[in-house]
């Protein structure tokens, strides 16, 4: 789809109010985005605030679509510039969308990309019970791209007080042998990533007050379940899912 083409597109979904012509509209958009040289047209064409205005769209399929659009474009860096705008909006709409709805797995897709660089982590903070409550109370899709946000977060050390803090007393449930390989990786490299970052530190973070329901606890404090968990992991027949055991045990 060449220049003009997208520009007939963005000016449509600007002029219409027919949500099944937003849908289609915001479609072609996220499939055009997907090609990088389009994802820079998008942008110099203004489209990314056009499509940043149907995330206030009360239909949530124009609202899921939008936030596929900006997804595909969010993997330029330039365009993230301008869609970080929108990231306590994403996290809104997460937040009050069904519980494992194609809406909330668009928004949780967008913040995945977001955070792949910890420039934007500080508007997330916020969100973080929010997360853990998808990843104990989600289905396993749900589950695997809300710890792909949450490994993104871990890595960056500033955000590690705020994930310590936060309470998720079914943790441990994910670090089973019959835990779905996907999640079970990712939770470790979770897990991994705080504990790197707590043994990194200088020992105020120990000093925190931290609640027994918190990561902190689950991970540092009283840690023997957690070492259990890990311990009986060692015997999983992936082998990935051994070496990350192996990892978190010798930190």
């Amino acid at each position: 789809m060449d220049a003009d083409a997208l520009q007939k597109l963005i000016h449509l979904l600007q002029a219409t109010d027919d949500p099944l012509i937003q849908e289609q509209a915001l479609i072609t958009l996220s499939n055009s985005a997907a090609f990088s040289v389009n994802q820079d047209i998008i942008r110099n064409l203004d489209g990314l605030s056009i499509i940043g205005r149907m995330l206030s769209d009360c239909v949530p399929k124009v609202k899921e679509k939008a936030l596929n659009a900006l997804n595909n474009l969010s993997m330029n860096i330039k365009n993230q510039e301008e869609i970080q705008v929108y990231i306590t909006q994403v996290c809104r709409s997460i937040e009050s969308a069904p519980l494992n709805s194609e809406l909330q797995l668009a928004g949780l897709r967008l913040l995945t990309n977001m955070s792949v660089t910890s420039d934007y982590h500080h508007k997330m903070i916020n969100s973080i019970p929010c997360f853990l409550h998808l990843l104990s109370e989600g289905t396993e899709r749900t589950q695997i791209q809300v710890l792909k946000v949450l490994v993104n977060l871990s890595a960056n050390p500033a955000m590690t007080r705020h994930l310590l803090r936060a309470q998720v007393p079914s943790l441990l449930l994910l670090f089973g042998n019959c835990t779905h390989r996907d999640i079970l990786l990712r939770a470790l490299a979770f897990a991994a990533n705080l504990k790197k970052n707590v043994n990194n530190e200088d020992g105020t973070m120990i000093q925190d007050q931290y609640s027994e329901d918190s990561i902190f606890f689950i991970l540092c404090r009283d840690s023997a379940p957690f070492t259990q968990k890990l311990a009986s992991l060692l015997h999983h027949p992936d082998t990935e899912v051994k070496e990350q055991v192996v990892r978190l045990l010798t930190q």
